[in-house]
């Protein structure tokens, strides 16, 4: 019988050797920073709990989601379902493979942990705040108007409030399920890698950004102009965010709590671009890839509705999801992404090769 995953995978070190490295190194990075600083180090929860505990179990879920239907098919009976289990995980799940998943999972965990930890130290290593200038940008945009302003005029604030609460908010769980997804029900396990690496740049790239331009947001330095927007789990967050960042500056030893308002650049928008470009470039079916570009739209449109960023920080929020694309590319293995994830590439790069006569 033909197995439905071939044997000769690309290992864990060829598809997340640099990856892992740079996010290994980013950590590092974290670690200085905190003892430099006299900071504490916190891994940071999540509504669906600790990244540590969610992960790991989102993807064993998944690997589940993935044997399950398998072992059912083949119509075990007494006995032969234990058989038919330990034959499907043989198959589907040598150690190889669960090699590349762990890979993906510590590339990601490792710079995402870092990144919230020096985000979190960003108000006492970096004072200068620099929304006086990004607020005239948005003037400038919005030809003298506040681009949020503009949109509760255009949009309302009644269903659209609602929508795009629930589009931002969606991005926590979508974050940590596509990760999950593209590592354990990849057929290419190049295509996982390039965008759990792509994830992790995003958070590496990012905190340079924050670090580079430290700003708060429009919400935050300008809230009497989102005043009449209605109470939504957007607006939830944002106060639970003040009341953190209070709680941090005023004794970083003394909660558990860490720092997470940063708005140039934005990375819900750089995130959600990263995604929405692998799926096209990989080819995924025709609706996956209108459902995420219209995701794109609605998230660059919902942050600068709720005032978490600037326009300036949409824009630039593009510009660290396509980079971090790219740089995934080149960290995975050009010819590696290539040959098993992006046929029209290969297409593309042998063309460009001298005929073999």
């Amino acid at each position: 019988m033909m197995r439905e995953v071939v044997d000769r995978r690309p290992s864990w070190l060829s598809l997340f050797g640099v990856g892992l490295a740079v996010s290994l190194g980013f950590g590092a990075l974290a670690v200085l920073v905190a003892v430099l600083a006299g900071l504490p180090l916190r891994d940071p929860d999540g509504f669906l709990g600790p990244s540590y505990v969610r992960l790991p179990l989102i993807i064993l879920a998944m690997i589940a989601l993935d044997v399950v239907p398998r072992v059912l098919h083949r119509r075990p009976a007494g006995r032969r379902l234990r058989d038919a289990t330990l034959e499907v995980l043989r198959e589907r799940w040598p150690v190889s493979r669960l090699a590349v998943v762990a890979a993906g999972l510590a590339t990601f965990y490792v710079a995402y942990v870092a990144y919230r930890n020096l985000k979190s130290f960003l108000p006492f290593v970096r004072q200068h705040l620099s929304d006086a200038t990004l607020v005239r940008t948005d003037a400038f945009f919005a030809f003298g108007h506040q681009p949020g302003n503009v949109l509760h005029e255009l949009l309302g604030t009644g269903v659209a409030a609602d929508v795009l609460s629930w589009v931002y908010i969606f991005f926590l769980t979508f974050v940590p399920f596509s990760l999950a997804a593209a590592l354990v029900w990849s057929t290419k396990l190049a295509r996982g890698a390039w965008y759990a690496t792509a994830l992790s740049f995003n958070w590496i790239i990012g905190t340079v950004s924050y670090y580079a331009v430290p700003s708060l947001g429009p919400i935050y330095v300008e809230r009497f102009r989102f005043a009449d927007l209605p109470s939504t789990a957007v607006s939830d967050l944002q106060n639970a965010l003040w009341n953190n960042r209070l709680e941090v500056l005023a004794g970083p030893h003394a909660t558990q709590s860490v720092h997470g308002i940063a708005a140039f650049a934005s990375l819900h928008v750089s995130i959600v671009f990263t995604a929405a470009l692998i799926a096209h470039l990989v080819g995924m079916p025709r609706v996956v890839r209108i459902a995420m570009w219209v995701f794109v739209a609605l998230t660059a449109l919902a942050t600068v509705y709720f005032g978490w960023h600037y326009v300036v920080d949409v824009i630039a929020g593009f510009g660290v999801g396509g980079l971090s694309v790219w740089l995934a590319f080149v960290a995975v293995g050009r010819r590696t992404v290539a040959r098993d994830v992006v046929p029209s590439v290969e297409r593309e790069l042998a063309s460009s090769l001298p005929a073999s006569r």
